[in-house]
């Protein structure tokens, strides 16, 4: 194959494409940077409504699952394997870039299928149950990959530590193009951007809010969860506060560009802070937590303040002291807007370019598998993916 040649390109991701998340917009947008460089691609997942572009192929709606302190909006169901199956095998891709590979669903089927050589990208870290309780059944899955990328350390030390193998680590990529008509015009707001669960720390940002007597501040809340409506009960009577729900991504950048502060109080479980790294490029001031996730990409004093997590006192005296003090502010700003521009998700999109062409390459030419073996490849995904459930159900149904 030429170094120039074009690639057919299939991305498959595990969770709701019509749904916010990391790894989805990671995915969307090193699609866009691929095809930028000229390649095929393909992005293929479940979707809860239409699909969010027009190289998204949906596999069907998703069922919202528990996962890493989480709610993961997967495609565990036989449909959308059958779905994944049929269109891997219309589009004869030259490769599949699978995200989150072992995550019953779409990306569990293609990498049991094996229809293209499979570089696969690992984004979770901390802690995985169904590595866990699954081991033997994973680590033989995973055995089909034949590139394996991490996203961090840390999500290179869970996968290492239950499936072994050498992982390549590819930080996450920022679409800077995005930013780059980002307003000048400041408002004294800060901007939350995440799910309203536990892990995410927005009850600490809100308590720490009550400690912070600033009439003329804003505080802007977007998306929803499980904590929602609590959050709302308990903290509903600061008019500061602004509860946007679900936003879009065009929304989502004008926020950015407007807000003179981020924040990501995160407690735990974020492998990687390209949220940070969005707030950078935008020109917002980081205010975070000090975890290991988003100490990948930020470092207290030089580009955002980093504090404790799941301390409000610390992080009211950091967004009091980046509010009052614009120097400060400055020279945060300067050094993220630098810190963002390493993470360009063009240069990632021609780095994961060089691993399809190398996995392509050193593949092996084989017979065209039988219609028999192919009927117990798809049957063997079907009885595999309903072992995974019924093991996930033992474990969360009261005996």
């Amino acid at each position: 194959m030429s170094p120039n040649e074009h690639l057919r390109i299939g991305i498959i991701c595990p969770y709701s494409l019509t749904l916010p998340g990391g790894v989805q917009g990671q995915v969307l947008g090193l699609a866009r940077a691929l095809r930028r460089l000229g390649h095929e691609v393909r992005v293929l997942g479940p979707c809860d409504g239409a699909p969010p572009d027009t190289f998204v192929t949906p596999l069907g709606d998703s069922l919202p699952t528990a996962a890493n302190g989480s709610i993961a909006p997967i495609a565990p169901d036989p449909a959308a394997a059958l779905r994944t199956i049929r269109v891997l095998r219309d589009e004869e891709f030259d490769v599949l870039h699978l995200h989150e590979p072992l995550s019953p669903g779409p990306t569990l089927t293609a990498l049991m299928m094996h229809m293209a050589p499979i570089v696969a990208t690992f984004h979770a870290a901390g802690d995985s149950a169904s590595y866990k309780y699954l081991n033997k059944v994973v680590r033989s899955l995973a055995e089909s990959i034949d590139h394996r990328v991490a996203v961090s350390v840390d999500a290179r030390d869970l996968a290492q530590r239950y499936l072994g193998e050498e992982y390549e680590i590819l930080a996450n990529g920022v679409e800077l193009d995005r930013f780059e008509d980002s307003a000048v015009r400041r408002e004294r707001a800060v901007l939350f951007l995440g799910r309203h669960e536990p892990r995410k720390g927005l009850d600490v940002l809100l308590r720490s809010l009550r400690r912070i007597d600033d009439p003329t501040l804003q505080v802007w809340i977007a998306s929803d969860g499980p904590e929602t409506a609590r959050l709302k009960r308990e903290y509903g009577d600061d008019s500061r506060v602004s509860w946007l729900g679900r936003i879009t991504d065009a929304e989502k950048f004008d926020r950015l560009s407007r807000a003179r502060v981020f924040c990501a109080p995160s407690l735990g479980g974020e492998s990687f802070g390209v949220v940070l790294l969005e707030g950078m490029a935008a020109g917002a001031t980081v205010v975070a937590s000090s975890i290991d996730g988003y100490r990948n990409v930020a470092t207290h004093e030089v580009n955002a303040l980093l504090v404790e997590p799941d301390d409000d006192a610390a992080l009211s005296a950091a967004l009091i002291r980046v509010l009052a003090d614009d120097r400060l502010a400055d020279e945060l700003k300067r050094k993220g807007l630098e810190r963002a521009s390493e993470f360009s998700m063009d240069r990632l999109a021609r780095a994961y370019v060089d691993r399809y062409r190398s996995v392509i390459a050193s593949q092996v030419p084989a017979d065209e598998p039988s219609t028999f073996l192919q009927l117990r490849r798809v049957f063997g995904v079907i009885r595999h993916l309903g072992a995974l459930l019924s093991a996930w159900l033992r474990r969360k149904l009261p005996r």
